[in-house]
This record gives C-alpha cells, structure tokens and sequence, in this order.
C-alpha cells in the first residue's frame, strides 16, 4: 500500500497501447521506497472510458478506471500506441481523448512516450515549447505542428510541468529521470538497480539512427570516455580527448558523435553535472570545492551550469536532496 504522502500517477492507455511502454511508470515508479521502505508513488491505469482497451499485443486491458481517476493525478503519463505509428489519423483529436485531458487539473505535470507527443500537440499544450518523439517521425511531427519546437536528438526533454520522449527505452530514461527529479541520484539509482538498468545513458537519439555500418577496423571512442571519467577534475580539452584516441580533431569529433549522440563538450559537462550532483547529496564539502572536484572550476560556474539545466542553485539542491540521500 502506498503511503499517504505518495505522489499519484495515472497512465492514460489509449486504444492501441503498446504493453511494453504502458508497463513503464508501474515498473519504475512502483520501485521508488523511502528509507523506510514505504512507495513513494502510487500508480494506476485509467482509459477514457473505463472500458478495455486493445494493446499491440493481442490482448485486451481490463480492470482500469475511468477517467476521473485523472482528476486526482500528481502526473499524467500517456504510452505511445500503435494508432499513432503515423501520427495522430486527420490531425485531430478524438473527442473522448480531449474529454478525458479536460479532467487533469492545471499544473499537473504531463508526460509523453514516443509517440504520444501527438496527444499533447495536438492538444495545444506542446506551442512554444521544446518537445521530442522518435526519431523516424520527428520531420512529420514538426511538419505538423510547427509551433513546437522539435529536438530530434534528445532521449527526453524536460520543460518543467510538460515532459516529452523519445522511443520504447527512452521512457525508462525519463522515469528514472523524473524519481531523480523528484528525490535524488541516490533513489535513481536505487530504482535503476531494482530494474537492473542504467541509471542514465550517454547521448541521444542520434546514436540509434540507422546509418551505414562502420568498417569493423575503425576505433572507436569508447576508451577515450572511461579514461575521461577517471579525470573528470581536470580541464580536458577536444585536443588532449582526441589525442588520447590517436584521432584527428575532426575524427574523432565525428565519431563521438555517432556513437554517443552529442558533443563531446555536452558530454563531459553533463558528467560533470551528474559527479557534482552526487557529491552535494552525499558529502558535506563546501560548493566551491564540489565545483573543483566535478571539473568546473569555480562555484560560479558550477552555480551556472546547474541554473541552466535543473533550474536551481548547487545550495538550494543540497538542501533538497541530502537529507534523501542520507
């Protein structure tokens, strides 16, 4: 039983579910304890009606609730389903659908998989703001809905109360994301171990896009990563990475690139981000000396990067998150 204080979560399973996505947030969230082993979250499944949905499985769900069940929700999760393999059929939003997004109270924070971001689009909650989808329908999705801003090489992208991603594993990455979001690396991980997945991966989407297969001679960059991790304090520069890996600048720009999904740059901060993270929950060094240790140098800098991607302070973090992580 979940506790009282557990964050409510409703998966919204449309006709045509993929099984594997939809068992995602129960798998996920349903793995997040407190110290005391109590859930952190309470999870149900609802459809638009209260009837069985079809899955792409060849079987039929049963025993959800109605709608009203997204009355009470803290965040509304909606799978991707085999109806949208092609995008949302006339562009325009079944009535029952738009009924059903019509009971979820204002500031709810809403998430897609795959798929799905056809439902928030084309519910107008997607305009203006960064979103994703998989990358074989990220040009029909931004042909479709232009006032979206369209990130096709992203995993996920996270915009506070709206969150979008990328496809089938992709939701596993946002969930764990959104149980570190919400109560530290420490339960992240603890989830991820539970699930035996990756608390995060390297990289986007651009990694999984299906290009022609490299000459099995090639090196490649992945021991040029480990060795990086192992020197995350000091200021590595492209040229000392890529002179590890006996490359050319532009070589190895290239083939980091493919293997991983970003830059190396964005790379080596986004590790640093996640050691400076892990050190302002679990020690109780001084901020600029956590800056030091992760690679940035000087707190100010360390106070911009965290800014820039969580949206708080390295002390307004600790403050939230080292009690949890105790």
């Amino acid at each position: 039983m979940a506790s009282r204080t557990a964050h409510r979560v409703v998966v919204l399973a449309l006709d045509g579910v993929y099984a594997f996505e939809l068992g995602i947030p129960s798998r996920v969230f349903g793995a997040a304890a407190d110290g005391a082993g109590h859930p952190l979250y309470d999870v149900a499944v609802c459809t638009v009606d209260g009837g069985a949905v079809r899955t792409d499985a060849g079987f039929s769900l049963t025993g959800g609730t109605g709608p009203k069940a997204l009355e009470g929700a803290d965040t509304v999760v909606i799978p991707p389903t085999r109806v949208l393999d092609r995008g949302l059929p006339g562009d325009v939003l079944p009535e029952a659908v738009a009924g059903a997004l019509g009971r979820i109270r204002p500031g709810v924070r809403l998430v897609s998989f795959c798929n799905a971001s056809y439902v928030l689009a084309a519910a107008g909650l997607l305009d203006g703001r960064p979103a994703t989808t998989h990358w074989h329908l990220a040009p029909h999705f931004q042909r479709t809905y232009p006032r979206v801003r369209v990130d096709e090489d992203v995993l996920f992208v996270d915009d506070g109360d709206v969150l979008t991603s990328a496809g089938v594993a992709a939701g596993i990455d946002l969930c764990l994301h959104l149980v570190r979001r919400d109560h530290g690396s420490a339960v992240a991980n603890q989830v991820a171990r539970a699930c035996v997945v990756p608390p995060w991966r390297d990289g986007g989407q651009a990694q999984y896009i299906e290009r022609p297969v490299p000459e099995p001679t090639l090196a490649t960059t992945a021991a040029t990563r480990a060795w990086a991790l192992e020197r995350l304090q000091e200021p590595l520069t492209l040229g000392e990475l890529a002179g590890h890996a006996r490359m050319s600048l532009r070589t190895f720009t290239r083939r980091f690139r493919d293997e991983v999904g970003t830059t190396p740059g964005r790379w080596l901060t986004a590790q640093r981000l996640e050691l400076a993270r892990h050190l302002l929950e679990t020690s109780d060094l001084p901020i600029d000396l956590v800056a030091h240790r992760a690679g940035f140098g000087t707190a100010n800098s360390l106070r911009q990067h965290m800014r820039s991607v969580l949206g708080v302070s390295p002390a307004a973090y600790r403050r939230t998150f080292a009690a949890t992580a105790a």
